[in-house]
């Protein structure tokens, strides 16, 4: 690829593969691929040269990054499957035989929650399980990587950010199945993928917890940033209904590019790594629901706020950071951008999502991540 200036972003343009060719022709099946953070990565894996099959439901809205960008059409298979339906899932495992699986798939929102505990409970947890239960029985997968949220650790709103070894909970039906979730993981991971027997079973299983993930293309209710998008293109107020909550905030290119790093490490060294990750922001991308959508208002060059504080609203945690140690001490993974960076990067999706190729749009991006230093 050549190189390239960059303008405002700053640096040169840089090769998309990261990852010294490891990628190239290997069969990885994703979960939840027509969701936000599934089409990003699905668009990076097809890039790297991986033949890349798809498993997920409808994508929700025509906007959606996977239908604007068009991933599915380039993918090995693209395939409508519910992760709840295990006999079709282990089917779909045993046609396709990969080698990588991430799952992402999930009912990811803690609002929704509310009025679907069943349901969520059902996918998180039970729908989790099922992945695991297909990769166990299908001999041509040897790395999983099973992603979960930062919102599974029990929340004591410390100040300061939650270890990997740090007990699991949630307040919310979200929050606890996602904790639940990982109690499961951490399960077959000693019963039925104990590293300690390898030689046996051959597999290597982990688990992932990111940050509030912000990127384009993503159009989910009750997320600050399509909040914000929606209100800013129809000329509307952008009200803030929890504006003092802290989050850490990152750009969907920095897990992605951590579950694929974890991922790589796996492969070569499957007894090390196959644990559960933190994967979170800078410290100073720590901040405010109000701060971060004042900084998209800015970026976007228009935009008004509004507090819509209600005291008698649903519970949502009001402070929540991870400490990413062992992820930089371990695996050599660091976040690249900061808040500002971060912000940046999304608007400019956002801006020009209308009138450009949005698979182009989402190669080019991810070119921009990479000339940031970690």
């Amino acid at each position: 690829m050549k190189i390239k200036p960059l303008g405002r972003f700053g640096e040169t343009m840089s090769s998309i593969d990261v990852f010294n060719g490891f990628y190239s022709g290997k069969r990885v099946l994703v979960t939840g691929h027509t969701g936000f953070k599934g089409s990003w990565l699905s668009i990076w894996l097809h890039e790297l040269g991986a033949e890349v099959i798809g498993v997920a439901n409808d994508p929700l809205t025509e906007r959606d990054n996977y239908v604007l960008s068009g991933i599915g059409k380039k993918m090995k298979a693209d395939i409508r499957a519910d992760i709840r339906d295990r006999s079709k899932l282990k089917k779909i495992f045993l046609e396709y035989r990969p080698e990588i699986v991430f799952h992402l798939a999930a009912q990811p929102l803690v609002r929704l929650s509310y009025d679907i505990p069943v349901e969520t409970y059902e996918t998180n947890v039970m729908g989790t399980i099922h992945v695991m239960e297909a990769i166990r029985f299908t001999d041509s997968v040897k790395v999983g990587i099973m992603i979960t949220t930062d919102k599974c650790y029990e929340n004591r709103e410390q100040i300061w950010g939650y270890r990997e070894n740090e007990p699991m909970g949630g307040y919310d039906p979200y929050s606890s199945s996602k904790g639940a979730t990982e109690i499961a993981i951490a399960s077959w991971r000693r019963s039925f993928f104990n590293p300690t027997q390898y030689t046996k079973h051959n597999k290597s299983i982990a688990s992932v917890r990111a940050g509030n993930v912000i990127g384009g293309g993503d159009w989910a209710l009750d997320r600050i940033i399509p909040d914000c998008i929606r209100a800013l293109e129809v000329g509307q107020t952008i009200d803030i209904r929890n504006p003092r909550a802290v989050r850490p905030w990152q750009h969907v290119l920095e897990p992605l590019s951590g579950y694929m790093l974890l991922a790589q490490k796996m492969w070569n060294e499957p007894i090390k790594y196959c644990e559960g990750w933190n994967f979170g922001p800078k410290l100073e991308s720590i901040s405010t629901v109000w701060e971060v959508a004042t900084k998209i208002v800015e970026e976007y060059g228009d935009g008004e706020l509004k507090d819509m504080s209600n005291m008698n609203a649903l519970h949502e945690a009001n402070l929540l950071m991870l400490d990413i140690s062992k992820a930089k001490f371990q695996l050599g993974w660091e976040p690249r951008m900061n808040i500002d960076q971060c912000i940046s990067l999304v608007i400019d999706w956002y801006k020009k999502y209308v009138s450009q190729s949005v698979y182009s749009l989402c190669v080019e991006e991810i070119e921009k991540y990479l000339c940031f230093k970690s």
